[in-house]
């Protein structure tokens, strides 16, 4: 997934099926994570040291919705994803 908002999807794969996930999100060059928070069954998220989002790691990409991503998204004031940006994890 590549976006006009600076968001990507990167997958690892594993004898070809989806591994893990990690969506990156809109970031400045020197952001790196602080903390991180479970938000839900198979997503942390990772937040810079004030506060922002800068990325949703997807430790069960089987088990993610688009629903899910979206309400967190949503949360932090983020645009939603389609289901087309998450067909990676699907592609297996």
């Amino acid at each position: 997934m590549s976006s006009t908002n600076g968001s990507y999807l990167e997958v690892t794969f594993r004898r070809g099926r989806p591994l893990a996930a990690y969506l990156y999100l809109p970031r400045r060059a020197r952001d790196r994570s602080a903390r991180t928070r479970r938000v839900a069954p198979g997503l942390v998220v990772d937040l810079a040291a004030d506060g922002r989002p800068i990325g949703i790691e997807i430790t069960a990409p089987s088990r993610v919705t688009v629903t899910a991503l979206n309400r967190i998204l949503r949360s932090f004031g983020l645009s939603p994803l389609t289901r087309a940006d998450l067909a990676p994890l699907r592609a297996a």
